[in-house]
């Protein structure tokens, strides 16, 4: 008999609550490799709990997270392998310069030619100029950029992303739309929360209104 097959990403009945306070309440999803789940709602809806959660960051107070067909644990390496993900502004190593950041994860992943990996990324995210500073002298669009570079540099099969067009321009939105409708056009999964409605349009196969009934 064929093995039945599973979601990439599986949640079922998560919940999570701040002292008295519950954030999110009985949410279940499954999502298969190119899907792209948008999250919406308003701010404090719960979206973003939902997202850490999803990558560990959070401990949800029940339910259940399973990534290809396991519970999810942030420290399994298979788990790192598997899911790249922006959802916080991240705490970049204030002696490394972009480039270096990059460099290191391109190697830390394997990727059989790094250099020419890194290349690519920093010319599409723009940041070629920049590759030699330090993050801590970037703008604020630029370090949204290097954080975006960082999950593109890596193999990935479930892409997370915390409202990832904050701080682009007009432009940046436009590429970042195009770069997520081709990966999940060739297979990649993601899950995302965000407010700009050209993002979602472009990208979502699916729409999850949290905090109402509203599901597309």
């Amino acid at each position: 008999m064929a093995k039945a097959r599973t979601p990439i990403l599986r949640v079922a009945h998560l919940t999570k609550a701040y002292g008295d306070h519950v954030v999110v309440s009985d949410f279940s999803l499954d999502v298969w490799p190119g899907d792209a789940i948008a999250l919406t709602g308003r701010n404090g809806a719960g979206k973003s709990t939902i997202l850490r959660c999803l990558v560990g960051a959070e401990k949800a107070d029940d339910g259940t997270i399973d990534i290809d067909g396991q519970p999810l644990r942030e420290s399994d390496p298979k788990v790192r392998a598997a899911m790249a993900t922006v959802i916080d502004d991240l705490d970049f190593f204030p002696d490394l310069s972009v480039v270096e950041h990059l460099d290191l994860l391109a190697r830390a992943y394997g990727l059989p030619d790094p250099e020419k990996a890194v290349d690519a990324i920093l010319g599409e995210v723009l940041l070629v100029p920049q590759s030699g500073q330090l993050p801590g002298t970037l703008s604020s669009g630029q370090r949204r950029r290097l954080a975006l570079a960082t999950a593109f540099v890596r193999p990935r099969q479930v892409l997370v992303l915390d409202e990832p067009e904050q701080r682009l321009d007009v432009e940046g939105v436009e590429w970042l739309a195009q770069r997520l409708k081709e990966e999940r056009e060739q297979g990649l999964a993601i899950v995302m929360a965000s407010h700009e409605p050209k993002l979602v349009e472009t990208v979502a196969t699916k729409t999850v209104h949290i905090g109402g009934a509203r599901n597309e």
